[in-house]
């Protein structure tokens, strides 16, 4: 049988199901918003000499330090791994490591304030153009915003956290 005469692969569930969604004006949004933020992130990271793990690393250090364990734990990567990423801001000034405040054994990384100032000077004007944007709404148009992208994340986490198999009854 020739690549031709193939009989068409029978189709799935899931694509079966995929193929009958109404693509709406906001899914297709959400979905250029989607793709948007991973080329931001990919942007961001190559115009500060960084690579995504780093980025990310940073990015969850501007928020508060932490210690290596939670930093692999974050960035769902080995301890050495993490080490490795840390180690490689530490050489671009960005975090530095500081004995932890109640355990001597420990150490907590904490971001620079150049590697403050650089990721959030990358990010700065987004960051203006959408306070522009939410300065557009009214408090009750930002709750319908906030109920969908937080909806959108609880749509997210079906993915990401693992589901129980169905079970037969």
């Amino acid at each position: 049988m020739s690549p031709v005469d193939d009989p068409v692969p029978p189709i799935g569930p899931a694509t079966s199901y995929a193929e009958q969604l109404v693509q709406t004006e906001s899914l297709q949004a959400l979905r250029e918003v989607i793709d948007a933020g991973g080329k931001v992130r990919r942007v961001v990271a190559r115009r500060a000499g960084l690579g995504e793990s780093e980025l990310v690393t940073l990015q969850h250090l501007i928020l508060g330090a932490r210690g290596p364990a939670e930093v692999a734990r974050l960035l769902e990567v080995s301890t050495a791994a993490s080490t490795g990423i840390v180690d490689r801001l530490v050489s671009h000034g960005h975090v530095e490591r500081r004995p932890h405040p109640d355990d001597r054994r420990r150490t907590d990384v904490h971001v620079t304030e150049s590697g403050r100032e650089e990721v959030l000077g990358l990010l700065m004007p987004m960051f203006e153009e959408l306070a522009r944007l939410d300065a557009e709404f009214d408090d009750a148009e930002r709750a319908v915003v906030a109920r969908y992208l937080r909806r959108t994340l609880e749509a997210f986490d079906a993915v990401i956290t693992p589901q129980p198999p169905p079970s037969e009854a």
